[in-house]
């Protein structure tokens, strides 16, 4: 197995409806270790996360993180350690077009 350390997703385009930041490849796993949330925007913003189990639709016990709140000009780091399986999808979506969202990690194939 190869281990491919990087850069799984980004988007700042998670303006009121969720958004796939990130979907695992075929025949590989992921293990997502930080997810980055900007809030670009000078007033707060609120943002929402979840892990799609084999793309499924979203449901409420996907969510990592629901309508959080982002200071305005801030950041907020999640260090997670979230294991995925092929196709499962990590999903954003944001209370404005100026909060951004970078998921890092491992795939494994």
């Amino acid at each position: 197995m190869a281990n491919a350390y990087k850069v799984l997703g980004q988007t700042g385009d998670a303006f009121t409806t969720s958004v796939d930041v990130y979907t695992v490849p075929a025949s590989t796993e992921a293990i997502v270790s930080t997810i980055v949330v900007c809030n670009r925007s000078a007033a707060t913003k609120t943002f929402s996360l979840s892990v799609r189990p084999s793309g499924a639709a979203e449901a409420n016990e996907h969510f990592i993180v629901k309508d959080a709140n982002i200071a305005a000009n801030d950041t907020v780091t999640l260090t997670l350690g979230i294991t995925l399986a092929t196709t499962d999808v990590v999903t954003a979506t944001a209370s404005s077009a100026d909060v951004s969202f970078s998921v890092f990690g491992t795939e494994i194939s």
